[in-house]
C-alpha cells in the first residue's frame, strides 16, 4: 500500500514538473535576451546585470510559490516582455537611478489597483466568448511558430512534430515530456548545443538607490504600467479563466505588485502573472486533475528561484539551446490549449461572430500608441459586443410594464 501511495505521489508530481520546466525554458529561451539588450543600452555592468536577473528571477520563484500554494491554483508569475522590450528604447533616453524609481512607482500602482477591486470587476464583466477568442488570438502565433521553424531547421520540426503525435496515440499523458527528452537527445547528438563556454557562477544583488522625476514617471512608470496591465495581467487572467481557475485578480496584483516593489531597487522591472507560459501549466497536460495543477506553479516557483541564485549562468544555458526548438517544443505544448480556447469561443452562435472578431483582430498583433494586440483585440470585441448587443435607446414603459406605442 505504501509503494503504491508513493507511485501515485510520483505520477502527480511528474506532468507538473515537466510543464514547470517547460514553462521556464520557453520563458527564458524565448524572450530573456531582451534583457540583456535593455541592459546593454542602458549600460550596465556585468554585475548590475545579473543583479537584474536575480532580481526578477528570485521575485518571480517566490510569488509564484506563495500564491500557488496559498490558492491551491496553477498562477505563474513571469516578468513583464511587453515591460521589458519597451525598456529596450526607454533605458536609451533614462538614467538608471531614475528608471529604477520609475519601477517602484508602476509597483505602488499595482498594489493600490490590486486594494481598488476595480480590475477584477472588469475581469468579471468580460463575456467569455470573446476571453476565449483572445486567449485564442494571443497563443496563435506561438502555434504557428511551430511549424514555422521548418524553414530554419525541417529535421528538428519533423522530429518533435512526428514525436509528438506517436506519443499522443499512445501515452497522451507524457507526450510533452517526451518530445522533451526525444529534441535535447537529438539537439546533444547533431552536435547543435555546445555547453563547453558555460561556467558556473553565483549572482550578487546590487543595491541601486532610486531618483524621481518627472521625465522618468511620465516616460517610463506610466507606460510600463499600462504595458504590463493590458500585455501581462489582462490576459494571464483570462488563461486562468478558461482552464476553470477563480482566483480574484485582486490578491494577485497585490502581491506581484508588493514583489516588485521590494525586488525594485535591485533591478528588476516588473512581474506580474504569467499569460503565455501559464497555459501550459493550466491545462489538462500539466495534470488530468485540475487540482493537481497548483503544483506546477510551485515547482516553477523553485525553478526561477534557481536560475535567479547563479544568475547568468543558467539563463545563458537557456539561450544556448536554438530558438527553433523552444519555439517548436512551445507550440506543441499549447496545442491543447489553443483548441480549446477556439472551441469555446465559437461554442455560443449567438456570439460567435463577436468572438472570431476578437480572435483575428488579436492573432493580427497590431501596436498602436505603443500598446500591443491584446489590448486592441479586446477593445475591438468589446466595442463589437456593446455595439450590437447593448440597447441605447430603450422605448418608454406603461404603468404595466408594456412598451408605449
Amino acid at each position: 500500500m505504501n509503494t503504491t501511495s508513493v507511485s501515485l505521489r510520483l505520477r502527480d508530481l511528474l506532468s507538473p514538473t515537466i510543464a514547470a520546466f517547460i514553462s521556464v525554458l520557453v520563458n527564458y529561451g524565448g524572450t530573456f535576451i531582451l534583457v540583456f539588450q535593455a541592459a546593454k543600452v542602458a549600460g550596465l555592468s556585468p554585475e548590475m546585470t545579473a543583479s537584474w536577473i536575480w532580481s526578477i528571477s528570485i521575485g518571480v520563484g517566490v510569488t509564484g510559490i506563495w500564491l500557488s500554494y496559498r490558492y491551491r491554483e496553477p498562477i505563474i508569475t513571469a516578468w513583464s516582455t511587453p515591460g521589458v522590450a519597451f525598456l529596450v528604447s526607454a533605458l536609451a533616453v533614462t538614467s538608471y537611478p531614475e528608471a529604477i524609481g520609475a519601477y517602484i512607482i508602476s509597483a505602488v500602482a499595482f498594489v493600490f489597483l490590486g486594494l481598488s477591486g476595480m480590475f477584477e470587476r472588469f475581469v468579471q464583466l468580460i463575456p467569455p466568448g470573446i476571453a476565449s477568442g483572445l486567449l485564442a488570438g494571443i497563443l496563435l502565433q506561438f502555434g504557428i511558430s511551430a511549424f514555422g521553424g521548418a524553414k530554419v531547421d525541417p529535421l528538428l520540426v519533423i522530429v518533435l512534430f512526428t514525436a509528438y503525435i506517436l506519443l499522443r496515440r499512445f501515452t497522451s499523458r507524457y507526450a510533452i515530456v517526451g518530445i522533451l527528452v526525444i529534441g535535447l537527445i537529438y539537439l546533444i547528438s547533431m552536435g547543435k548545443v555546445d555547453f563547453s563556454n558555460v561556467e558556473l557562477a553565483i549572482a550578487s544583488p546590487v543595491f541601486v538607490v532610486p531618483e524621481f522625476s518627472l521625465h522618468a514617471l511620465l516616460g517610463v512608470a506610466l507606460p510600463l504600467f499600462i504595458i504590463t496591465l493590458t500585455g501581462q495581467y489582462m490576459p494571464g487572467m483570462l488563461v486562468l479563466r478558461n482552464d476553470g481557475f477563480k482566483t480574484s485578480a485582486n490578491p494577485i496584483l497585490i502581491v506581484t505588485g508588493l514583489g516588485s516593489l521590494l525586488t525594485a531597487p535591485f533591478g528588476s522591472h516588473a512581474f506580474n502573472i504569467a499569460a503565455i507560459t501559464a497555459a501550459i501549466c493550466t491545462g489538462k497536460d500539466a495534470h488530468e486533475d485540475s487540482t493537481k495543477r497548483y503544483i506546477a506553479g510551485i515547482v516553477c516557483g523553485i525553478f526561477y528561484i534557481i536560475v535567479g541564485i547563479f544568475g547568468v549562468t543558467l539563463a545563458a544555458l537557456f539561450l544556448i539551446l536554438p530558438a527553433t526548438f523552444i519555439a517548436t517544443l512551445a507550440g506543441l505544448a499549447l496545442l491543447g490549449t489553443i483548441g480549446s480556447s477556439l472551441a469555446n469561443a465559437l461554442t455560443n452562435p449567438n456570439g460567435r461572430e463577436i468572438a472570431l472578431i476578437t480572435f483575428l483582430a488579436t492573432a493580427a498583433n497590431v501596436t498602436l500608441l505603443g500598446v500591443g494586440g491584446a489590448f486592441w483585440g479586446l477593445v475591438a470585441g468589446l466595442g463589437a459586443h456593446l455595439l450590437i448587443n447593448v440597447q441605447f435607446l430603450k422605448k418608454p414603459q406603461n404603468m404595466n410594464g408594456a412598451p408605449q406605442k
